[in-house]
């Protein structure tokens, strides 16, 4: 009996389904949704809503100050003098206006 020895089919196919699912879950860990490129990505939006959260504060705190300065129970005559020149558009007899 001159048998040759081939390799068995079943541990071929057993190799090449474990191989593809390696690489499977190799490619999903890194790009896929939840991967760690998609974690670096949602690490820099963070970062970046969290600057514009910064700079809406501060537009909220400049805005409540101007409004707390115009209050009834508080009244910067200068913010008042401003605003409403700037709203009527009028100067003083003694002012020059420069473009």
């Amino acid at each position: 009996m001159n048998r040759i020895a081939r390799p068995a089919f079943g541990t071929f196919a057993f190799f090449a389904v474990a191989f593809s699912l390696g690489v499977y879950f190799t490619f999903a860990a890194v790009q896929g949704d939840y991967g760690l490129f998609r974690r670096v990505e949602i690490t820099a939006e963070a970062e970046d809503l969290q600057m514009q959260l910064l700079r809406v504060q501060a537009d909220v705190a400049r805005m409540e100050n101007l409004t707390k300065r115009l209050s009834d129970d508080y009244l910067d005559l200068d913010l008042l003098d401003e605003q409403t020149r700037k709203v009527l558009g009028m100067l003083r007899a003694d002012e020059i206006v420069i473009r």
